[in-house]
């Protein structure tokens, strides 16, 4: 999906698409090479070993993210909610918007580069993504969820194909069948044995991701063309997306039910909502500190562990049914997600196989893509 939860596959670098995940080394004149800084949410991090900068990254990721997810399915499991999935992104969207205009505050440079007509269009992807996204929740169980934003290679793909007219190898093609066949598992499933399973969530969570496709192709292309910072483009796209929420729910009808609803429920909505958006807007920046520190291979693969304790975590908590075609259907998934992965550092994977053969007194050779295929 947008921005939240997103994770380095999940496309959930979208917002921030122009970070640099390669770790640089500053020579100092002395020879001595300079630590690279590390910051944490404002706590400087440098001095310490790079192991215990991991676990820090590691354990702050699966926290906000743990409590972002329990918090999302825990919100829709207060009775009578389930129509409100769209009040719950308006309120998220004024969290991020107050966040976003006051990390703007500490940047020197405040002004506005990117086109308000631009932003129109940003803000109805992001609308698209998140609204459907959570409005999802409600109709699916969580699991098939997380398991279908573990899946946003394929939307993104094909968006980078039309949006920006790419090409992409056979390995990337491979890892996008990969993932929809293990989708296609797993939903299959779902739907055989979870009695809470919905077609119609199906179709939300799907619109949801086409929007995700969308969404990243386009900021990394606006980004680029004005040079924005990160911080402009979370507050206007967030800003006039809770403004295109706000209507539409009042065109709708339903601002006045769902505002009813949520003040008899104060803090299973109002409450859980702050702090759903809270940890979800602090586990995009310990996820991007991480790519940036130890890059997208650590990266995903600490996204990926977390989803999966996420998954287990909500079968362990909220009731529901299982079979270990769950299971074989995610690590089918999960392999889509590193061929993917595979693709885009090719040349630094193979150096490092290679060693490994040499090490092992084995004839190193390169791995073509058809070998993979």
């Amino acid at each position: 999906m947008s921005r939240f939860p997103v994770e380095p596959n999940e496309g959930r670098r979208q917002v921030f698409p122009n970070m640099k995940s390669d770790k640089v080394s500053v020579p100092m004149e002395s020879g001595v090479e300079k630590k690279e800084e590390v910051s944490l949410l404002g706590i400087d991090l440098s001095n310490l070993s790079r192991s215990t900068q991991f676990i820090i990254l590691t354990v702050a990721t699966f926290f906000f993210y743990l409590i972002y997810g329990y918090l999302q399915e825990l919100i829709f499991q207060l009775k009578g909610f389930k129509p409100f999935g769209w009040y719950l992104t308006l309120v998220q969207f004024a969290c991020y918007t107050l966040f976003g205009l006051t990390e703007l505050q500490f940047k020197q440079d405040k002004s506005r580069k990117i086109p308000m007509q631009a932003y129109w269009l940003l803000a109805f992807l992001t609308v698209a993504s998140m609204g459907l996204s959570n409005t999802s929740v409600g109709y699916l169980n969580y699991p098939t969820q997380v398991i279908f934003k573990c899946c946003k290679l394929i939307p993104v793909l094909i968006g980078g194909i039309l949006i920006q007219g790419k090409k992409f190898n056979s390995i990337d093609m491979t890892a996008c069948l990969m993932m929809s066949i293990g989708l296609v598992l797993f939903m299959l499933a779902d739907s055989s044995v979870s009695p809470n399973f919905n077609q119609y969530g199906v179709i939300l969570i799907s619109l949801a991701l086409c929007s995700d496709g969308a969404i990243g192709n386009v900021q990394e292309k606006t980004l680029k063309k004005y040079s924005a910072s990160n911080s402009e483009m979370v507050l206007y796209s967030y800003g006039i997306g809770f403004l295109y929420i706000l209507v539409g729910l009042c065109v709708s009808g339903q601002i006045v039910p769902a505002f009813v609803f949520c003040q008899d429920h104060i803090v299973k909505t109002y409450g859980y909502a702050v702090l759903f958006s809270v940890s979800g807007y602090l586990g995009i920046s310990v996820v991007l500190t991480l790519v940036k520190t130890f890059g997208a291979l650590v990266a995903v693969t600490v996204t990926t562990c977390r989803k999966a304790v996420t998954i287990v975590l909500s079968f362990l908590f909220f009731t529901k049914p299982f079979t270990f075609q769950y299971l074989w259907s995610s690590l089918v998934v999960v392999l889509g997600i590193y061929l993917n992965l595979y693709s885009k550092n090719k040349e630094s994977w193979d150096q490092k196989f290679n060693k490994f053969l040499q090490r092992w007194g084995l004839r190193p050779r390169e791995l073509e893509a058809e070998n993979i295929v």
